[in-house]
């Protein structure tokens, strides 16, 4: 192909009636003689260079809007020649002075003002692109400048009022994860204190018991060994009566026939005389079984004065922020301000006060006791594990929730009729057992082992303990629960 030549000083100077054939080998988006054209399915021609950046926005041909997606334009090598000729044969010709080229507000195709927008290809045209271009057709959707940027901006208003809303709740999920990281640091400062306090009480625990049982052992290996040497002294002292005996008696022995016989009798009796013989006792050995026979069972079994065991233990991570719970997890009380690290997570109730087991059930039997005592409100019972956490809700077997509650002096099963529950005496502490193969839960007095009374379902998932203190200063309490050893 021949060598292009810098047009750019002939486009500014020229104009169209100087040069009648400049506006058919002019491209209709640059204003400027054809530089590489290109030839479209559609007949239409542009610069290559123009016509590539037209179509990165969109996939059709610039003056008639067909689409060119999967067509590749083609060298308009005809069209080259004749750009490369005229501008050759223009250099004779003295320049005319320079039209004004289409600014941003005018169309590029016509040069006219921009007067309509077609909301249907979304882009401004001019009165000449009605007729030319086919946004005249009724499927075209046209409207005046002003009226169009008002609609168009008043739509983006709504766009920008759903991604401000979706913004906002992005900003509260960043905090609420931040609060959580918070919360998760909070909680290993937390729990490692309380390891290290529970490790440094049993070791003084198994410290005090390591000292006691070597007391004992040193108690009895000095009595031991102090009715040893009492027999050994014994010993010895009869040994040394025995050989003075036997030197007096060999002495008197060897004296003279007259005066050895003189005492014989008495020699006799010397001679006579008898020791016991020394027996070793039974026990003298350490009771070696005693002090080192399955010590760490002995150990662990000593423990069980010094260890609390509890069937359940309240679950922090689903306590209402309205609640607080103490260190060991066993105790809690409503507050009447929320507690500052309390991230909202799935699992917490919120804004219904109430904070699960730490354990949920699927089979078995099991029961725990909370010492309620004077609490003026409260709710006790199971739940299932769908239980909605995040909404109030009414509090019914029809909810999934099997429990019992107290109110001002009013007991109730919490069925959705709400039947009272009569009782003879008000109880403090309340057995809550739970049979998940009878599928039944029953509340029981736990100081008198009366029957309160049973809720029967038909449970088909997890099944957690339930808690409800109400908002007041009574703190509910979990009992211990009996710690038994069985050995076989």
């Amino acid at each position: 192909m021949a060598e292009r030549m810098d047009t750019s000083d002939f486009d500014d100077n020229m104009s169209e009636d100087s040069f009648p054939l400049q506006e058919d080998l002019t491209c209709p988006i640059c204003k400027g003689v054809f530089r590489d054209p290109v030839l479209l399915p559609c007949s239409h021609s542009f610069c290559r260079e123009c016509l590539e950046k037209c179509l990165q926005q969109r996939q059709r041909c610039p003056i008639c809007r067909v689409e060119c997606k999967e067509q590749q334009p083609i060298t308009n090598r005809a069209l080259n020649y004749a750009c490369e000729s005229f501008l050759k044969e223009r250099v004779l010709f003295k320049p005319a002075p320079k039209q004004p080229l289409a600014t941003a507000e005018h169309c590029p195709q016509h040069r006219l003002e921009f007067t309509l927008f077609c909301l249907t290809d979304e882009e401004p045209i001019c009165v000449q692109c009605v007729a030319q271009n086919g946004h005249g057709s009724g499927s075209h959707e046209l409207l005046p400048i002003a009226k169009a940027a008002s609609f168009c901006k008043e739509e983006l208003g709504h766009n920008v009022q759903v991604f401000e809303s979706k913004l906002d709740s992005f900003m509260k999920t960043k905090n609420n994860f931040c609060n959580t990281v918070e919360c998760i640091k909070h909680q290993a400062r937390e729990a490692e204190k309380m390891i290290k306090a529970e490790f440094e009480r049993l070791h003084k625990v198994l410290e005090t018991e390591e000292a006691v049982r070597l007391k004992v052992l040193a108690d009895e290996e000095r009595q031991k060994i102090l009715a040893l040497d009492n027999m050994i002294a014994k010993i010895s002292n009869d040994i040394q009566a025995m050989s003075d005996n036997i030197d007096t008696i060999k002495t008197e022995m060897g004296d003279k026939d007259i005066l050895f016989l003189k005492k014989y009798s008495d020699l006799t009796m010397r001679a006579k005389l008898t020791w016991g013989n020394p027996q070793h006792p039974k026990d003298t050995l350490l009771d070696m079984a005693k002090h080192v026979g399955s010590l760490g069972f002995k150990i662990w079994k000593d423990m069980q004065t010094h260890i609390n065991y509890n069937p359940v233990v309240f679950d922090p991570n689903t306590s209402s922020p309205w609640l607080a719970l103490d260190p060991n997890l066993t105790s809690l009380k409503g507050i009447q301000e929320e507690v500052a690290v309390a991230p909202a997570n799935p699992e917490r109730f919120d804004p219904c006060v109430f904070v699960l087991g730490n354990e949920g059930f699927t089979a078995g039997r099991h029961k725990w006791d909370i010492i309620v005592g004077d609490t003026p409100k409260w709710i006790l019972g199971v739940c299932k594990e769908s239980l909605i956490r995040k909404k109030t809700f009414t509090v019914s077997t029809k909810r999934g929730v099997w429990a019992i509650s107290h109110s001002e002096g009013i007991y109730s099963v919490m069925t959705p009729e709400r039947k009272e529950l009569k009782v003879e005496k008000p109880p403090e502490r309340v057995r809550v057992s739970l049979n998940m193969d009878k599928s039944e839960v029953s509340f029981w007095d736990g100081e008198t082992s009366k029957h309160l009374c049973t809720l029967t379902c038909q449970f088909n998932e997890k099944i957690f303990p339930l808690f409800g203190p109400g908002i007041h200063g009574t703190p509910m309490v979990l009992a211990p629960g009996k710690i038994s050893i069985h050995t076989s």
